[in-house]
């Protein structure tokens, strides 16, 4: 059901956002209206839910698997050391609903796969992946381009991350394996394994939470591809073509 005002409240909350030009209550109320899903809550999800909790994102589903760890709590900025051995999900929806408690925020702790991705990817209207490895990136790629649903995909390890936006409401998107084709070699690059610079997924983490605003108030731009070096802070962006041959999008 579609709310149509902000309580007192939220206009108090969210008045730097509502002086802003082009702003304002109506574009308040796209994002209170908004289920946005987001799976993963550690390095890319904490800062990117954080700002979703803040912005005023009306319904957050939040998919995670993991427990918190102790090698967590470098990076995944959502939890503290009394949040050891919890679910991440349940952890995290504790401290966004003390964030904001004018949202509704909701934990799946179930891994993300191909089984279980569609029903939840079409009850929501933005899918934010901020998952730590291909096989689901692959998953949620593959369910936001049958669902037709707009798709923030983001990952980062070492010293680089790369991020983009994929809008499949519109036929000539790219999307994720337009980028990254999925073959029997890709690589298993993760924090685990590679290492990640802590404040790198806090800044990929808010861009993403950037572009997930900008879709849902339909100023997003479908199929630019961002990567960022934090070795020398430099940003680069290009436009990806959909690939007509790519076994996701293309046939």
């Amino acid at each position: 059901m579609s709310v149509e005002e902000l309580s007192a409240k939220e206009q108090i909350r969210y008045s730097r956002q509502l002086m802003l030009d082009g702003f304002g209550i109506d574009a308040q109320l796209r994002l209170k209206n908004a289920t946005v899903l987001v799976v993963g809550c550690g390095g890319l999800g904490s800062p990117a839910l954080m700002y979703l909790a803040s912005s005023g994102i009306g319904r957050l589903r939040l998919m995670d698997d993991d427990l918190v760890e102790l090698s967590n709590l470098q990076r995944q900025v959502l939890f503290k050391v009394n949040h050891l051995g919890q679910p991440k999900a349940k952890a995290a929806a504790k401290v966004l609903a003390s964030l904001n408690n004018e949202i509704a925020v909701e934990a799946i702790v179930t891994r993300a796969d191909a089984n279980n991705l569609d029903e939840l990817v079409n009850d929501c209207d933005l899918v934010l992946d901020c998952s730590d490895n291909f096989a689901t990136r692959y998953a949620v790629n593959r369910s936001c381009y049958a669902q037709k649903k707009p798709l923030v995909s983001a990952a980062a390890s070492g010293f680089n991350a790369h991020l983009a936006y994929f809008d499949f409401r519109r036929a000539a998107s790219p999307c994720y394996e337009c980028v990254f084709p999925e073959r029997e070699d890709n690589p298993s690059d993760n924090c685990a394994t590679q290492g990640v610079i802590a404040p790198l997924l806090g800044i990929i983490g808010a861009q993403q939470a950037l572009l997930a605003i900008q879709c849902l108030l339909g100023t997003g731009e479908t199929g630019v591809v961002h990567s960022y070096n934090a070795h020398t802070l430099g940003q680069k962006q290009f436009k990806l073509p959909k690939d007509p041959d790519c076994d996701c999008c293309g046939k």
